[in-house]
């Protein structure tokens, strides 16, 4: 993941904000940015929105009277967490969903794409921050392994047939890279004879 190559216009906190608070919030932002495009207002707006979906869920979860994943159920959740979030955030048809805040930068892994911030309108900070959650796969993962976690503990069945075709997915692409590196290993062989 990479910022744009052009800076765009530094954003301002909301005008609904009063003007002391506005003014402490531009002058904590510039000394943060440093001259860089930090949207930190948007990733305030995205830990709120995690947070509240968090206890949303932790509300649910208590409803349901569920308080307990098996190791098993663990490990399967891990492993579907990372070929999930690789899923949403760097696989060429998932692009789409990403399109609206980043641009194609480039091929990246096989059957991944790169992709950098797209330009935002001046004075949004949220779309820059959605941008740089939904293009890393290791920001996606807190999201997914806490609806996943969450999944477990109000339908298990269902969550449990999610995570183990997730792991499925995840072994067979540890499968098709050791295939592809022993296809070079016997072409390099080749050619060294």
């Amino acid at each position: 993941m990479s910022l744009p190559t052009e800076p765009s216009p530094r954003p301002s906190p909301p005008s609904f904000l009063p003007a002391p608070l506005r003014r402490r919030l531009e002058t904590v932002q510039r000394r943060y940015a440093h001259g860089h495009d930090r949207p930190l207002l948007g990733y305030l707006a995205l830990s709120s929105t995690y947070g509240v979906g968090a206890l949303t869920l932790g509300l649910l979860v208590r409803r349901h009277g569920a308080s307990r994943i098996s190791t098993r159920d663990l490990a399967l959740i891990t492993v579907a967490t990372h070929r999930l979030s690789r899923t949403l955030a760097k696989d060429a048809v998932t692009s789409p969903l990403r399109a609206p805040f980043t641009t194609y930068s480039g091929p990246g892994l096989p059957s991944e794409v790169n992709e950098e911030v797209a330009p935002q309108k001046e004075g949004t900070q949220v779309g820059h921050a959605v941008a740089e959650l939904v293009s890393c796969p290791f920001c996606l993962a807190q999201w997914v392994a806490t609806a996943l976690v969450a999944g477990q503990l109000i339908a298990p069945a269902v969550t449990r047939h999610i995570t183990s075709t997730l792991t499925a997915v995840a072994g067979a692409d540890v499968l098709h890279f050791a295939y592809s590196a022993l296809e070079r290993l016997e072409q390099k062989a080749q050619d060294d004879s």
